[in-house]
């Protein structure tokens, strides 16, 4: 159903816009005011205008807090622009805060000068109290340095929406819309495609329809009406050029969610997918359980232990079996992935790291889940772990993970984070027609069958479905014999069985690129060293400190175990090595441990991801360099 916002005739004369290559808007509000999807809605807008864009979702961690805390304060930011976006932003430009505790958390983040939208009917003693606030922050100076714009939201929402028919409270649940048809005009984005979604999506409740599409339209009329006496501006950013083909918007968990399907395709597998629900893990088997006619099979689990020993069966059976979670979870799912490495069984294991320990900070990002990657399971258990840097990025190593899993026999530990799993941008499309298959080849000739013979070349021993003829056989987590398969507790068998396993995951470096610069090249004064979701602030930070002429170089490392082969002689090769990375420094330590190079950690641990500026100041520092 098409719902024009204004007939022609009612179209009023615009003002000239300004023009801007880049702004970053922040949508916040208590937790039940609609943010997510404020923003999910302009996010899609934004990318239909052609523009780059990244997108930051800032969850509370509390399921449902009291109404008007800062406990429950959601939030939702967006950069976009005319040029390559990377990151969510460091400052917005634009703060919308529903109430008082959505201005209490996020003021600080707005840069000087930038726009406060207030919805002025939430400011109440009550809300004011809720938030912390001793006086209102309207009248005490909290909001000196900003640009103020007031607006009774609450009641101008009443006054669209309740003739359709809704109750009060249903009524104000179009605040998030009467927001975004402002914020639409302030940017001249095209409100249709929301409109169209908004009927279809309230089809079967049409007031609710009517209501919140008469709110967008009132938000958007607002803003015009403000442009002619002049109180507010509107702004245009052009469009960014891009390669040619077709663009979607994605999360990270989407694109892992396919990426898994795309590698078990390319590998001729069916996939069975075991998981037990965890935040911000859990899109993951939603996303996969809509995919049935791709061959995947979802299970949700009594519990992790289940949930990765399920996926182990089913690799046992011939599927790819795939189990994911968060750090909690695969803390619980480290016996089950030692029997996998003991049992030589392809297992991808996917890691959406957030804070912590234990249940930490259930919503917010970190990439603390590095050494239980490389080293977090009892005895020498090694396995490999591979990094996504962006949401788009996961698409492709999550077919890397199902190759390498599949290739070498072996389960692999692919890490994304809280961040990477959330955020959203511009996808292209890739043809799957020029990707290479990896189908895999089991074992059908009993000749001189034995489990654990292996491939000369990689050291993955035989695959073999149970119920094929003469290749019956047994597996488990006792030791077995490396000629026969049998149980042994021999001690010398022990040894190189343990070597075996090791020299196999150690080769796969032979069987990934060497590590490239991201930006720069070797013998840099300066070596900025980063792996997953730190890849966009690091990358922006060097681009615009080598344009000001400082001699600093870029490296964002995915494969994390077993490093990449000539990754050593790079970092022995340049002056001083910095790794900033949202954890204590333990991709710091991994990298002395391997080469003996003084790399320095630059630690985060706030549950935010790093900004541009604080990467910039952090290098300057250690070049010596003024601001």
């Amino acid at each position: 159903m098409s719902t024009p916002l204004l007939q022609e005739d009612q179209k009023r004369p615009s003002a000239p816009r300004e023009e801007r290559d880049s702004v970053v808007v922040r949508f916040a509000g208590d937790s039940g005011d609609g943010m997510q999807l404020t923003g999910s809605q302009f996010s899609q807008a934004t990318a239909l205008a052609g523009n780059d864009l990244a997108t930051f979702p800032d969850f509370p961690a509390e399921i449902r807090a009291p109404v008007g805390t800062t406990y429950g304060v959601s939030a939702f930011q967006i950069n976009f622009g005319a040029t390559s976006i990377e990151t969510s932003g460091d400052a917005p430009d634009v703060l919308v805060a529903l109430n008082p505790a959505a201005l209490a958390v996020n003021i600080k983040r707005l840069r000087k000068g930038g726009l406060v939208l207030l919805d002025s009917g939430s400011f109440t003693d009550r809300n004011l109290r809720q938030a912390g606030f001793d006086g209102d922050p309207r009248a005490d100076g909290t909001l000196g340095g900003y640009q103020v714009l007031e607006i009774d939201i609450s009641q101008r929402v009443l006054d669209v929406a309740r003739p359709m028919g809704l109750s009060q409270k249903d009524a104000l649940r179009c605040k998030n819309m009467w927001v975004l048809g402002l914020v639409y005009w302030m940017y001249d984005r095209d409100p249709q495609a929301t409109l169209d979604w908004l009927a279809a999506k309230f089809a079967k409740l049409p007031e609710v329809a009517e209501a919140n599409i008469a709110a967008l339209k009132a938000g958007h009329a607002y803003g015009e009406t403000m442009e002619l006496s002049g109180e507010m501006r509107g702004y245009r950013v052009p469009k960014r050029e891009v390669e040619p083909g077709t663009y979607r918007l994605i999360t990270g968990a989407q694109a892992l969610a396919w990426g898994l399907v795309a590698g078990c395709e390319l590998a001729h597998l069916k996939m069975t997918f075991c998981s037990y629900p965890i935040t911000p893990s859990s899109p993951l088997l939603h996303i996969l359980s809509g995919l049935k006619q791709f061959g995947v099979v979802t299970f949700q689990a009594e519990d992790e232990i289940a949930a990765a020993c399920a996926a182990i069966g089913a690799s046992y059976a011939g599927s790819m079996g795939i189990t994911a979670s968060s750090g909690p979870g695969i803390a619980l799912k480290t016996e089950a992935i030692g029997l996998a490495i003991g049992a030589e069984l392809p297992l991808v294991v996917v890691d959406t790291q957030r804070g912590g320990p234990s249940t930490g900070l259930p919503t917010k990002t970190e990439q603390s889940d590095l050494y239980l990657a490389v080293w977090g399971r009892n005895a020498d258990a090694p396995m490999p772990a591979i990094a996504a840097h962006g949401p788009g990025d996961c698409f492709d190593a999550a077919i890397e993970a199902v190759r390498i899993a599949t290739k070498y026999m072996t389960p692999v530990m692919l890490l994304s984070d809280g961040y990477i799993a959330n955020a959203a941008e511009p996808w292209l499309i890739p043809d799957m027609n020029d990707r290479e298959p990896f189908p895999v080849s089991f074992r059908t000739d009993p000749e001189g069958f034995s489990p654990f013979h292996r491939d000369a070349e990689t050291l993955a021993r035989n695959w073999a479905i149970p119920g094929t003829p003469g290749l019956e056989h047994r597996i488990g987590g006792i030791e077995r014999d490396y000629e026969t398969g049998h149980i042994s507790y021999d001690p010398a068998n022990h040894q190189k069985m343990t070597n075996v396993r090791a020299d196999k995951i150690n080769g796969i470096a032979q069987d990934v690129p060497e590590q490239a610069f991201t930006e720069g090249g070797p013998g840099a004064a300066l070596t900025v060293v980063g792996w997953g979701s730190t890849y966009g602030p690091i990358r922006q930070a060097v681009v615009a400190l080598r344009n000001e002429g400082l001699d600093v170089a870029h490296v964002h490392v995915r494969y994390l175990w077993p490093l990449p082969r000539n990754l050593g002689s790079i970092l022995e090769g340049t002056g001083k090595v910095l790794v900033p990375e949202m954890n204590t420094g333990q991709f710091a330590t991994l990298l002395r441990s391997q080469y003996l190079v003084p790399a320095e950690s630059l630690s985060k641990v706030t549950g935010q991801p790093f900004t541009i500026s604080e990467l910039k100041d952090a290098i300057r520092a250690r070049l010596g360099a003024g601001a």
